[in-house]
């Protein structure tokens, strides 16, 4: 695997060596030993699928805090997802900055998604599927979110087009506060 540190620091897009032949390819996705020497969390207590039928879906932005924050691995299995991320660790550098990466089944991308950030994603075409890889087991009582377009973050999203041009977002998605620390 290839890991390329995004501008956030300790985020990272993770490429998949193919390994091809007449067959087709054969790739790792996961390995325990190459994320641990990359310094990053290897630990893995729970895998995710989310589905989404239309085009527009915009799921986020969710966290959980300390002591369950989760790290995350993000991976678009069956269409194209835009994924975001924003670092709310007061203490770094890059705090209340985003990063936007295009995944899609086609590129196989992965973004490792350290503690300490909220992340979602909005769909870019119909019936797109992605599976997460999670360090901690999910926790309702600690679960949080920030609002997919608080002015705080100043996140641009993909425009959607056709089928009316509308997002789909769950009440509870857009109506989080607006950030203070």
């Amino acid at each position: 695997m290839i890991f390329n540190e995004t501008k956030l620091a300790g985020a990272f897009r993770v490429e998949q060596e193919l390994f091809e032949d007449t067959r087709g390819f054969f790739a790792r996705s996961w390995s325990e030993r190459e994320f641990a020497a990359a310094g990053l969390d290897a630990r893995l207590a729970e895998c995710n699928i989310s589905y989404n039928h239309r085009r527009g879906t915009l799921r986020g932005m969710h966290f959980q805090h300390a002591p369950r924050a989760q790290a995350k691995l993000v991976r678009c299995t069956m269409g194209a997802i835009y994924d975001v991320i924003v670092d709310l660790r007061p203490a770094s550098e890059t705090f209340k900055q985003w990063v936007g990466v295009e995944l899609t089944a086609e590129n196989r991308r992965m973004l490792f998604v350290p503690e300490g950030f909220a992340h979602g994603f909005q769909t870019l075409e119909d019936r797109t599927e992605v599976f997460y890889q999670m360090s901690t087991a999910f926790a309702p009582e600690h679960a949080g979110g920030v609002r997919w377009d608080d002015p705080a973050f100043g996140i641009e999203w993909p425009e959607v087009s056709g089928d009316g041009g509308e997002r789909i977002i769950i009440a509870r998605d857009r109506e989080y506060a607006d950030f203070t620390l």
